[in-house]
């Protein structure tokens, strides 16, 4: 059997155990510890101890659990409700205007952690039921929260892409600041898209009473922002200009949360060490599945079968384009049923030579493959955050969330060919900062 059938059975057999419901790690120890002990008998127990020492003492990952701390400290101390509540103030009184705060709310809430699922299970629960109770329509308002799910792994600080810089041995400060136009990008195809719909069927939002700030009310909402905004700046601003490393960026940011807590007063001993048991448990997580990742990418280069790929890769230069729409391709329909982590931690370690050999930039490459894992996510029919929104709003039918799925999902492949036609929306941001 050739080495590339090995690994395309050795993939089939990954996403199997995944859709057996077995949390991802899991699935990563179980598959590749017995190919390791098979391959290489008593002496793969050495290779996965040191796969273990490698992630664990990897400067660069203490990114990881900083940036996840942060979200959660952000979340329980009463910050966002802050910001939420100033935006409130300053939006205006726009028809729809709930729509394009849950937008807002699910992008921020979703930046630190990255988990798009989390968000849509949030939302579905707390923020559904009271906006349909005022009249907004159900079916674009579960569109927004998906959408929103879509720009929380995108915008920074972002932990999928700290993990993907990681395994593809991209600076991670690149890959972070790279995400800021795309996001800002997206975030603006989708405002805007709820801005027609809306535009086009007023009855999807209700007129809402609204009485307009006055100005030092403006001036104060203005002022609540503050914190927050020099919490992001400080997480990823001092890397834009270059004063901290991402680790620095990322434990100065978590300080300034911190801080900003102290100052809120909602949080006692015990919120603080929740908020830290949570944020080690997904960090020990994430970390267990990125050595299985090292391990699965030591195991391909004894097969050769990434040499192998490769050298067909190359045979195809010229198609290179053909190639990259196929590489899109398989995480867009995979990620409609696996987890994005556990499906990077496949997928990058087989991409990365490829990338080399098809003369992509890696920045721009990387974050297309961000992007585009997220929005396979909310694609019908199998887009797993469709399913926990499902769960937390049960009455809904499917039918009812894949209409309004389909609408971001071909918003933000549009936006993916617009990355593609002009690279430097991606890129700019990354070559000013050096």
């Amino acid at each position: 059997m050739s080495t590339l059938a090995v690994l395309s059975l050795g993939l089939v057999a990954l996403v199997a155990l995944f859709l057996t419901g077995l949390p991802v790690y899991l699935c990563f120890i179980l598959l590749i510890g017995a190919s390791v002990v098979v391959l290489f008998g008593e002496a793969g127990f050495g290779m996965i101890a040191n796969s273990i020492f490698a992630v664990t003492t990897t400067e660069a990952l203490t990114t990881v659990p900083l940036y996840v701390l942060m979200g959660e400290i952000l979340m329980r101390s009463g910050s966002i409700d802050v910001l939420f509540s100033a935006i409130d103030k300053l939006v205006g009184g726009v028809r729809g205007r709930q729509y394009h705060m849950t937008l807002t709310l699910s992008a921020i809430l979703g930046a630190p952690a990255g988990s798009g699922i989390a968000v849509a299970a949030m939302l579905g629960r707390a923020v559904m039921p009271p906006m349909v109770k005022r009249g907004y329509d159900p079916a674009l308002t579960a569109g927004v929260m998906m959408g929103g799910a879509l720009l929380a792994p995108i915008i920074p600080p972002s932990v999928l892409a700290i993990i993907i810089g990681t395994l593809a041995n991209v600076s991670i400060a690149d890959l972070l600041i790279a995400g800021i136009i795309p996001g800002i990008v997206l975030t603006v195809i989708y405002v805007g898209i709820v801005a027609f719909k809306v535009w086009l069927n007023p009855a999807l939002a209700p007129q809402e009473s609204y009485e307009p700030p006055s100005r030092r009310e403006k001036l104060a909402a203005l002022a609540q922002m503050i914190p927050f905004s020099l919490i992001i700046f400080v997480a990823v601003g001092l890397i834009m200009v270059d004063f901290a490393t991402a680790s620095e960026a990322a434990a100065l940011g978590t300080l300034a949360a911190l801080i900003e807590s102290f100052y809120h007063r909602k949080m006692g001993l015990k919120d603080y060490l929740q908020a830290a048991g949570d944020s080690a448990v997904l960090s020990a997580v994430i970390l267990v599945i990125m050595a299985s990742a090292i391990l699965f990418g030591q195991v391909l280069a004894f097969t050769g079968a990434v040499q192998e790929l490769a050298g067909a890769i190359a045979a195809l230069k010229e198609n290179r384009w053909l190639i990259f729409l196929l590489m899109m391709l398989l995480p867009f329909v995979l990620c409609m049923f696996v987890d994005q982590i556990g499906l990077m931690m496949v997928l990058i370690p087989i991409y990365d030579p490829l990338i080399k050999e098809l003369n992509f930039d890696p920045v721009w490459f990387w974050m297309q493959f961000l992007i585009n894992m997220v929005v396979g996510a909310i694609t019908p029919p199998f887009g797993y955050i469709i399913f926990a929104l499902k769960a937390a709003v049960p009455e809904m039918t499917l039918a009812q969330l894949y209409r309004p799925a389909w609408m971001f999902v071909w918003a933000t492949v549009a936006a993916m060919a617009l990355f593609t036609l002009f690279p430097e929306i991606i890129t700019i941001l990354p070559q000013l900062t050096k």
